[in-house]
């Protein structure tokens, strides 16, 4: 998701989620307005109210105003997201705002944005229904799980909530598919605990009980988030970034200063499981790879509809004291890689010209950003799909992912498989390999056709088979958390 941080207008909080943005919309649309079509919400926070309050920001503030019902009843509706999820409707099914519309807790949201704060185990979890597992792709170091020895690789083989009440993943699956194993984590609340039994990499099954507890995520590992690798003779640089958020910034330039200093221009960005996050950090991405851009040109563009143009605005690139000149970039993906991701790859697209690669799987397609519109009453905060993204050549309408950008412009795509038993990373890791190969100069096999998918709250099995290693998708929440709608999968 990609987020705009901050906007003038009506004190709304920006914090852009990308995702799904594609272009500018053409001409002037008509707007039904909101005194026709549904009452004024009161001052009150009754489900009603919140609803209403909702259809008012949606009908003022939507990119797809053309694809709003003129009118429509909130009574038959239970929640708040379910009413949105309905005026919403039109747009998903063109498949441009697939659930990226929703209120959340504006206090939850703040500190996951401010510092990745969130209650959970500390795992990222990958699911595979046609073998019905469920594996471990990431273990935070600052996490109860990873003192647990939960850590990347382990499959999960069985959940509960005491030790003779433990039910197999195999189970779980029979009885509710992927569904089953997200309720069986129990909620994002912390001093909610789970038996869990997992297999490590080595040794026999193991019995743990851990405990969900309030900590920050690192945006960037302690562990592997940073390396500089050398291959035949050349210095490649390795940055994996885990979630847009402000925190992000200083171990950000730390990277970048190191391969500054070892005079690296060839880095590998590895965004494979990043659902975006804020614009500012997607911003000074560019800018740490624009040590040789002229101050006039340009990493990004913003466009709101027609009537909210005074909003647009761009990002020149800015010359900062960490900055390389990236002489070749590969960026590994997959179908949970979006927003403000896919907005660092489409921004160096018109600067790196025949030396950069898209390595993994094909994106997830989220050109478009989100602001957040707050009623603190009611501790709501409307996010609405309010903007699209654009790249210096004018690439935004990638929907169905990078690939179809990639492909348009001549330029080269990897397949390759995410191998959980080895450390992102490590050399010999899948996609980490191949995207070391591509920078060496190796050829590659291309990404199949076909748009990716990342698993929405609506989603119960959504499996796209790869060549050898883990096949499956993010587990995704029913009711996810705002650490969860940025990164689906973790718990």
């Amino acid at each position: 998701m990609l987020r705009l941080r901050s906007i003038t207008s009506i004190a709304l909080v920006a914090t852009l989620f990308l995702s799904g943005c594609g272009g500018g919309g053409g001409g002037a649309v008509a707007v039904a307005p909101s005194t026709t079509t549904s009452p004024t919400p009161s001052q009150s926070c009754s489900l009603r109210d919140r609803q209403l309050w909702a259809e008012q920001q949606i009908r003022e503030w939507y990119l797809f105003p053309e694809d709003l019902p003129v009118s429509l009843d909130p009574e038959p509706y239970a929640t708040v997201n379910a009413y949105i999820d309905a005026l919403t409707a039109n747009a998903r099914a063109q498949n441009k705002d697939r659930f990226t519309t929703y209120v959340t807790s504006i206090a939850q949201e703040n500190a996951y944005n401010a510092s990745g704060q969130t209650a959970a185990f500390g795992i990222r979890l990958g699911y595979d229904s046609a073998n019905r597992t469920v594996t471990i792709l990431d273990s935070y170091e600052t996490g109860p799980a990873f003192t647990a020895g939960l850590t990347r690789g382990v499959r999960i083989t069985a959940i509960g909530e005491r030790a003779d009440s433990l039910v197999s993943v195999s189970d779980l699956f029979d009885r509710g598919g992927s569904a089953a194993v997200s309720d069986a984590l129990g909620p994002s609340t912390a001093g909610v605990s789970r038996v869990i039994r997992y297999q490590p990499l080595v040794g026999g099954e193991t019995t743990v009980t851990v405990t969900k507890a309030e900590f920050n995520i690192p945006p960037v590992s302690p562990t592997f988030g940073t390396q500089i690798i050398n291959r035949g003779g050349q210095s490649i640089g390795y940055i994996n970034l885990r979630t847009f958020i402000a925190p992000a910034e200083t171990p950000l330039r730390e990277a970048f200063q190191k391969f500054r200093t070892a005079g690296v221009d060839r880095v590998v960005i590895d965004f494979r499981y990043n659902g975006g996050g804020l614009l500012s950090v997607a911003d000074l991405m560019g800018d740490l790879m624009g040590r040789s851009r002229l101050p006039t040109d340009l990493f990004s563009r913003i466009s709101f509809r027609p009537s909210k143009s005074s909003q647009d605005s761009t990002h020149l690139f800015r010359d900062a004291p960490q900055s390389i000149t990236p002489r070749a970039l590969a960026f590994i993906t997959t179908g949970s890689t979006a927003s403000a991701s896919e907005l660092v790859a489409a921004g160096m697209l018109p600067w790196t010209r025949g030396n950069i690669w898209l390595v993994g799987e094909n994106s997830y397609g989220k050109p478009i950003g989100q602001i957040a519109i707050d009623r603190t009453v009611c501790d709501d905060r409307l996010r609405v799909i309010a903007f699209a993204v654009q790249n210096a050549d004018g690439d935004g309408d990638y929907y169905t992912g990078l690939k179809s950008v990639f492909d348009r412009r001549g330029e080269k795509t990897c397949a390759a498989s995410d191998m959980p038993t080895l450390a992102m990373g490590n050399p010999a890791e899948g996609q980490t390999a191949a995207a070391i190969s591509a920078l060496s100069g190796a050829s590659c096999t291309p990404m199949a056709d076909g748009a990716a998918r990342m698993p929405a709250m609506s989603d119960v099995e959504n499996i796209a088979a790869g060549p050898a290693g883990f096949s499956g998708r993010l587990l995704p929440a029913k009711v996810p958390s705002p650490a969860q709608r940025d990164m689906p999968g973790l718990y």
